[in-house]
């Protein structure tokens, strides 16, 4: 008898937070696999071409001091679930002000005029930071149900989407290192040695 029907029979459905956690890790997966072929695709235009990386503005910094921070609060408040909703609440914030932040990096570029149309490497990186930063304002909404859950959320479902939030914070934020580290310090002079088309 295969599963489904075993389920139907019995009534043992799968449990929410399995298939809460299921879908997230389902659509970090899907998201990987974006940012992975649109960071293939800047590596092949490195290749060749002449100003690259961009200078990123000290605000991409801050913003990534941010991001740390607002998983480590969420982190925190994972570990003490039942406790109360600080953590929850200071992740949020701090991935609020991390989306406002990137705004303002992103006008400190308009005001040094690197704009989308004005090269490659400047459309990249403001692909993949909107890129990235969608997927905050994603995280965002699920951290806003989760709080607007919590007064009548019992312990099991409070640590459930606590540990929703904080993985998908985690991965927003190795996310954005890997984008950080790739838009500021790769050069066509290293992919070219990486990849040998010296």
């Amino acid at each position: 008898m295969n599963g489904l029907a075993a389920a139907l029979q019995t009534g043992a459905w799968p449990r929410p937070q399995a298939a809460a956690s299921t879908g997230l890790w389902f659509m970090m997966a899907v998201s990987s696999s974006i940012f992975f072929l649109l960071l293939v695709a800047y590596v092949m235009r490195l290749n060749g071409l002449e100003g690259f990386p961009l200078a990123l503005p000290w605000q991409f910094m801050l913003s990534s001091a941010l991001l740390a921070l607002g998983g480590l609060a969420l982190e925190l408040g994972r570990r003490s679930a039942t406790r109360d909703a600080r953590g929850l609440r200071w992740g949020g914030l701090c991935a609020l002000a991390f989306v406002l932040v990137q705004l303002w990096g992103w006008q400190a570029l308009a005001a040094a005029r690197v704009l989308p149309s004005g090269n490659p490497a400047a459309s990249f990186l403001y692909l993949l930071t909107a890129m990235h930063g969608l997927h905050v304002l994603g995280g965002l909404w699920g951290w806003w149900r989760c709080l607007r859950a919590w007064p009548r959320a019992d312990a099991a479902q409070r640590a459930t989407g606590l540990a929703l939030c904080a993985r998908f914070w985690h991965f927003l934020l190795l996310l954005w290192a890997l984008l950080y580290a790739t838009l500021g310090w790769l050069t066509p002079e290293l992919v070219r040695a990486i990849c040998g088309t010296r």
